[in-house]
């Protein structure tokens, strides 16, 4: 069930802030994108503005234009391949912490920055737990030569397609280039099989759901934080 913004902000905020404790001196940092993301990524800030010694990466144009205003030293895959600790949001986290992440748009470079991750912690409120996957329309990226076709096969699976627009009613484009089909599934007993079935049609870039990437969620009710971790 959503919260009320203001309790949802701060619930966002205090998971933000657990989350710092996984980030250690001279840590490449997996930045995240959205805004649970943004307050990990201004809450690493102070701390480098402290004294903290980090390398950041990026998960999307707009987190890499957010951490350069706040002093947060930044590179590249082309300097890196592994990185210590991702911190980001979800848009969803069922108990075998699966995901659905790309709400922001930004699922492509957060699921390649999740994989060369070696810990990632995923920030929640509340309102983000679920006991199945599927309440939020899953994240489909598509080049968009492909679209019209993949919006046909996504919804033979049973789904509600939608092309994401942006603010003026033009398709949303992906900092990759990219258009986003937001797939209403309902409930997604199955999110393996279904990551499978996407991943196999020619013309989807990459899907919304994140399957054994996150080792661990802090999930914030109120003040207080709870971490559900993976089980191997």
């Amino acid at each position: 069930m959503a919260n009320d913004p203001k309790t949802s902000d701060l619930e966002k905020q205090a998971a933000a802030r657990a989350s710092l404790r996984f980030v250690r001196e001279g840590n490449v940092v997996g930045l995240g994108t959205g805004s649970t993301a943004a307050y990990a990524v201004r809450f690493l800030g102070e701390r480098v503005q402290a004294g903290l010694r980090i390398l950041g990466i990026p998960t999307s144009v707009h987190t890499k234009e957010e951490a350069a205003s706040l002093g947060i030293p930044l590179t590249t895959l082309d300097e890196v391949q592994q990185i210590d600790v991702t911190i980001d949001g979800a848009d969803e986290f069922d108990p075998q912490l699966h995901l659905i992440k790309g709400g922001g748009g930004a699922l492509l470079r957060e699921k390649i920055i999740a994989s060369a991750s070696r810990q990632l912690v995923i920030i929640a409120d509340s309102s983000k737990q679920v006991a199945v996957l599927g309440r939020f329309p899953l994240p489909v990226e598509v080049i968009p030569f492909a679209q019209p076709l993949l919006a046909k096969r996504i919804a033979a699976l049973g789904a509600t397609v939608r092309l994401r627009q942006d603010v003026k009613g033009n398709p949303f484009v992906s900092d990759e280039g990219h258009h986003v089909l937001d797939c209403s599934f309902g409930q997604i007993p199955d999110p393996s099989a279904l990551a499978r079935v996407l991943s196999d049609m020619p013309g989807v870039v990459e899907h919304g759901l994140f399957i054994d990437l996150a080792t661990l969620v802090l999930m914030a009710k109120g003040e207080k934080v709870t971490e559900f971790r993976r089980h191997e």
